[in-house]
């Protein structure tokens, strides 16, 4: 996430208002999952609606790894994950996309948790920067999204 220790000395806060937002975002994520046991929620819908909502570098990039991961890995589930782009199997968080206005970063970031499967050793990358995405990059984020697919 974000460094907080200027926030944490300047206001006494744990948590950047930024991280706070991210935390509701879970909490509105976990009630709407419930909702869609009824069938009331479509999750791919609010995830490209929150990438509509990305500042235009970002929601290019977002929409273009949206594209890919639908392409190379279909078993994977788009759902938002602290109110980021996230796709997951069995239920687990594979991968996601962390714009950089989220947290206010210089750069966005493709994020892979541990549900992927990406060992290679005992160190592995996990996340990578991301500021703009070439063919070249594409290819590399379609062979990571299908390795992480197990």
């Amino acid at each position: 996430m974000t460094d907080t220790t200027s926030t944490t000395e300047d206001t006494g806060q744990a948590f950047t208002a930024e991280e706070r937002a991210a935390m509701k975002e879970r909490a509105r994520e976990v009630k709407a999952a419930k909702r869609a046991g009824a069938g009331k929620v479509d999750p791919e819908t609010e995830v490209l609606a929150k990438i509509a909502g990305m500042p235009e570098a970002d929601r290019v990039m977002a929409q273009r790894i949206h594209e890919i991961v639908r392409e190379v890995a279909p078993e994977l589930v788009p759902r938002t994950w602290y109110g980021m782009p996230a796709y997951a199997k069995d239920g687990k968080v594979v991968c996601f996309f962390q714009d950089a206005a989220k947290f206010k970063a210089r750069y966005a970031t493709l994020g892979f948790n541990d549900a992927a499967a990406l060992d290679d050793g005992a160190m592995w990358p996990t996340a990578y920067a991301l500021t703009t995405l070439g063919p070249a990059d594409e290819e590399r984020v379609a062979e990571l999204v299908r390795r992480a697919a197990g």
